[in-house]
């Protein structure tokens, strides 16, 4: 089998779509992470709040390479990773978008979770305002290349 040099393999056309694949993931690891905590923090879980997340991102085409299913699944991972160790990893999930202008859809998705069950906890309000503050004020993540 002759070898080939890396490069020749993959078309820019296919490492742009790779690139944008990975970004998505990204972005809707970010609103599915403050989605839960949101969903979490008034001691109730309620399947509206999964709902409500993944219908919004999903019909707002923030992550159009990822599939509803996807959307979802994410949301129950991110709800038991929360459950399990606390906000860590929604911190981790936010500090890609923070201080980039896809932090305030963050902040807007996480609202839409607040507000589905048509009533607004001091609980969630709290969580609310610490995703606004974290978004803002995180400095972004510096890639190596």
């Amino acid at each position: 089998m002759e070898e080939r040099p890396f490069y020749s393999n993959v078309t820019a056309a296919e490492r742009a779509t790779d690139y944008r694949s990975h970004h998505d993931r990204e972005v809707m690891q970010a609103l599915v992470a403050a989605g839960a905590l949101v969903a979490l923090s008034d001691g109730l879980l309620d399947d509206v709040e999964r709902d409500v997340l993944v219908n919004f991102v999903d019909r707002q085409g923030f992550v159009p390479t990822v599939a509803y299913r996807e959307i979802a699944e994410a949301f129950d991972i991110s709800v038991w990773q929360i459950r399990r160790g606390g906000a860590s990893p929604v911190v981790e999930a936010l500090r890609p978008l923070a201080g980039l202008s896809l932090a305030s859809i963050v902040v807007r998705t996480a609202g839409q979770v607040a507000a589905a069950d048509r009533k607004i906890h001091p609980g969630e309000l709290r969580t609310l305002k610490m995703i606004r503050l974290l978004m803002m004020t995180f400095p972004p993540l510096r890639r190596v290349n």
